[in-house]
């Protein structure tokens, strides 16, 4: 164990933080250096074609974004972790109607993860004094999927989705970012291979090409972060989804096996990961509020999540004509 003060080797500190990591019950973690990423021209090319549809703050703080080291002046390094959210699912009953995306049925995994990440900083800190650090998740100007994927975390996926050959893509993701320069791990290899089933199972067309997402129609994009109206299309095509979609991710091959979370706080609140559109559709704002308390559910605002259980009912009653 380092002792705070002492002359510290960087393989051994790298090596005790990613111990330390584990301990506070991250499922993986690796370490990426802090460079710039090598999306930056796709990324601002996406932006200037218009794919990230009304997600306006993806085009803030480019720069930052871009370049751990812009965001975090004097960063060196990047302690990239990950938490696996896959939890088991019981049967849906019948009048159980609306899909919720597996990351949203347990608590808010923001307040799940930034919390151990800022005990992992904090320990750091401790040890190597002269360090700064910042914590980050994906409300932070960070590209954190290139990050992983350079961490040895896990590859980006034809999906655009980072996937862990052990544990799959069930996973959130966070991050340290700091002056520290610590020994960075090998990046993770693509094993996609020629599988394009992701590609195939997108109902709206989302997925362009492989790694290449327009998110504006993406179902998740759709059911969360759009606030108008959606197309009569896309409506149809959203089928029974009222928050978030998995269909990437359900049809992935190195899904199949993944394991189940050990966090009891990632327990579906809705233990089927299905809810009663009727149900949603009479809600009050009481209702919201206590239904949904801690939850990333409630990053959309009652009025939208009923607008989404409006077009699931709508699809419902016409496949049951």
């Amino acid at each position: 164990m380092i002792e705070a003060g002492a002359d510290i080797n960087p393989n051994q500190l790298a090596a005790e933080i990613k111990q330390r990591a584990r301990s506070l019950g991250f499922d993986l973690v690796g370490i990426a250096s802090a460079q710039p990423s090598k999306y930056r021209d796709y990324f601002r090319q996406w932006l200037d074609d218009g794919q990230h549809g009304s997600m306006e703050y993806l085009a803030k703080r480019f720069d930052e974004r871009v370049d751990p080291a812009t965001y975090v002046p004097g960063a060196k390094s990047v302690i990239c972790v990950a938490l696996n959210y896959h939890a088991p699912l019981a049967e849906r009953a019948a009048s159980e109607t609306g899909k919720i995306a597996r990351y949203a049925l347990g608590d808010d995994y923001h307040e799940i993860i930034k919390p151990r990440l800022h005990q992992l900083a904090d320990w750091i800190c401790q040890i190597a004094p002269e360090a700064h650090t910042r914590c980050a998740v994906d409300t932070a100007p960070v590209m954190e999927k290139d990050l992983a994927a350079r961490a040895g975390v896990g590859w980006i996926g034809k999906n655009t989705c980072v996937i862990n050959e052990d544990i799959g893509s069930w996973i959130f993701l966070g991050e340290i970012i700091t002056t520290l320069d610590l020994p960075p791990d090998e990046p993770a290899i693509d094993r996609c291979g020629t599988c394009r089933r992701c590609i195939d199972a997108c109902p709206t067309g989302a997925i362009t090409e492989p790694y290449q997402l327009d998110a504006r129609k993406c179902i998740s994009y759709l059911t969360i972060e759009h606030r108008g109206e959606i197309n009569a299309g896309l409506q149809l095509q959203m089928g029974d989804w009222l928050y978030g979609c998995d269909i990437c991710q359900d049809v992935c091959p190195w899904n199949n096996k993944a394991p189940w979370t050990n966090e009891s706080s990632l327990k579906p609140r809705f233990a089927s990961g299905l809810v009663d559109v009727n149900e949603i559709l009479n809600w009050k704002a009481e209702d919201y509020s206590g239904r949904l308390r801690r939850s990333a559910i409630k990053r959309v605002k009652l009025p939208i999540l009923q607008r989404n259980a409006a077009i699931v009912l709508e699809n419902s009653n016409r496949q049951s004509r």
